[in-house]
């Protein structure tokens, strides 16, 4: 299941992978760029004739996860269609520069619950929810299917940056609730760890990023890791 499905990291997730992964690819308005049971492909020389397109395994759900019920009706609809999530990827995320930073005062803060709402509140719902639907009772399985979660995200939840102070203070609580996450999910044998990359993809390719879900998801035993991509590893970990 992947949240942000439509961003920069989302949609190149989709294409890259929706042969490789059954992707839940959750976005708000827009739709990732990558096959999907939305469309179907005609040839138009033979119209009989079996499209590959077709047999995506990308399921789109379309759903705005600050709103009450969306994320329970999100992860009832995986379960329903696959009867299991393997992997989640919080990628979603809520990004409102302050120029002149919190000396804005109020007009700073009405910007406090948008980045706390998506960027924190929203991935613990998810692992929530999965951890009571589908995960809690279901440790041999969980550990046989190497299950696991990758929260996505940044430098800046670690670093300063000028006019990033909610969204730094915002990455920088997804880091600390990724480690909790995976100390209270290795009871039942899911594990949890984000990546922190830098500034996509001006300063690191969106590849790479993209890479790094899939090695901590081929990892069978690194948890509750904050992980660097582009930048100095141990930095975003320490």
């Amino acid at each position: 299941m992947l949240t942000g499905a439509s961003g920069t990291l989302g949609d190149l997730f989709c294409r890259s992978y929706y042969t490789d992964y059954d992707i839940v690819a959750v976005c708000h308005t827009r739709t990732p760029a990558a096959p999907s049971q939305l469309e179907w492909f005609v040839d138009p020389l033979e119209p009989e004739k079996p499209v590959p397109e077709n047999d995506s395994r990308l399921f789109v759900i379309r759903a705005d996860l600050t709103q009450p019920g969306e994320v329970e009706r999100v992860v009832d609809l995986a379960l329903a269609r696959y009867g299991g999530v393997d992997l989640l990827v919080n990628n979603a995320a809520h990004v409102q520069l302050q120029p002149r930073g919190i000396v804005d005062g109020e007009a700073a803060l009405e910007q406090f619950d948008p980045h706390f709402t998506l960027n924190v509140a929203v991935p613990l719902r998810l692992c929530a929810r999965l951890g009571q639907r589908a995960w809690m009772h279901a440790g041999p399985e969980n550990r046989a299917r190497n299950r696991n979660i990758v929260n996505v995200s940044s430098i800046s939840g670690s670093e300063v940056y000028p006019g990033q102070t909610l969204y730094s203070a915002s990455k920088a609580a997804l880091n600390q609730l990724t480690r909790n996450i995976a100390a209270e999910f290795a009871e039942f044998g899911v594990r949890a760890n984000a990546i922190a990359p830098t500034t996509f993809p001006a300063l690191v390719p969106t590849e790479q990023v993209a890479r790094a879900i899939i090695e901590l998801d081929q990892s069978n035993t690194l948890t509750g890791g904050v992980f660097g991509v582009g930048i100095n590893a141990e930095l975003a970990d320490a």
